[in-house]
């Protein structure tokens, strides 16, 4: 590590180095190209904070760093595609999933190019940098550009199995994943597969569909409220899109009613893609839509932001029981 300029000076790089959940993405990297894949990685100089700086210095003749140059890197990356390389490009989701969008519905996905693009620190991780980099508007607009697949993995080892099964998805794929600091939810053998959710519990009076962040959540809201005798049930939908249609029509059929939870604005997101099915299956069950309802985050800790919106197990559990006794 450089020595800090001056001894007044925020030690971000030191701080982020105490970060353990900061290792999976380029641990994920490095198994794939030790594996012989031709992985390429960049960053909009960012490597600090999505962990990248890992695979760079262990091969840094395949690290690209772009600078504050976000589109410049996702139109860079369809191009290295085009070539026989395996591009993983990450910034911010609020940049990669929205500054980009263009970039990535032309040169990524109309192109067919198989990029993929890791938006980080999603929904309101970022806290205190404000609503201008918050994503909560990420999921609605990814999902929105034919043949893009979207994955929210829970936790690092979710994240790493998305990864590695990327590297035989012939479709390009965007990622949206936390700051590092997700709670686990996973052993590191868990699998993943594209389009399949991981059903945890199932429910008679409720089924809770999460995704990211926010599973862990629902998960100890559900365990509380089961036992206490309800019958509470959790399905992890990683897998946005393509979505797991099955394991969502087989809840409505044992469930009374249905719940989804994202760190997400409530329009567009996991909500409405499950609304989407049900509705197309004619399936009547009530669904109650929960995340952030149509309004621009606040500005404060995440943690803070998180009890503020009811994204924390209690207020998961405060919004699930409303919506039984509605």
């Amino acid at each position: 590590m450089n020595a800090p300029l001056s001894p007044n000076s925020w030690q971000y790089r030191g701080l982020n180095a105490l970060n353990p959940g900061l290792s999976y993405l380029s641990d994920a990297l490095i198994e794939l190209t030790k594996a012989g894949y031709p992985v390429m990685a960049g960053s909009a100089d960012l490597q600090y904070s999505n962990g990248l700086n890992k695979f760079a210095s262990q091969y840094p003749e395949r690290y690209l760093q772009f600078g504050i140059s976000e589109q410049n890197m996702v139109t860079a990356a369809a191009g290295l595609a085009t070539c026989g390389v395996m591009p993983f490009v990450a910034t911010f989701a609020s940049f990669l999933g929205l500054l980009c969008c263009e970039q990535i519905r032309m040169d990524v996905a109309y192109s067919a190019q198989p990029v993929r693009l890791i938006g980080h620190h999603t929904g309101i991780s970022l806290g205190f940098y404000g609503t201008s980099h918050h994503a909560t508007e990420d999921i609605a607009t990814m999902r929105s550009i034919a043949d893009l697949a979207v994955v929210s993995p829970a936790d690092g080892p979710q994240l790493v199995a998305a990864i590695k099964a990327s590297a035989t998805y012939d479709k390009p794929v965007y990622f949206r994943i936390g700051r590092g600091r997700d709670p686990i939810v996973y052993q590191d053998d868990v699998v993943f597969e594209f389009g399949k959710a991981h059903e945890h519990i199932e429910g008679e009076e409720l089924t809770i569909i999460a995704c990211g962040i926010t599973v862990h959540a629902a998960l100890a809201a559900a365990r509380k409220m089961n036992a206490e005798g309800r019958s509470v049930g959790v399905i992890d939908m990683a897998s946005i899109k393509p979505i797991d249609r099955d394991v969502i029509l087989r809840a409505a059929a044992r469930s009374k009613r249905m719940m989804t939870v994202e760190e997400h604005n409530v329009l567009g997101g996991l909500g409405a893609a499950v609304a989407e099915v049900l509705s197309d299956e004619g399936v009547g069950v009530k669904l109650k839509r929960h995340g952030i309802y149509d309004e621009y985050s606040l500005i404060a800790p995440p943690t803070h932001l998180y009890e503020h919106y009811k994204l924390d197990a209690a207020g998961i559990e405060e919004v699930a029981l409303a919506h039984l006794n509605a």
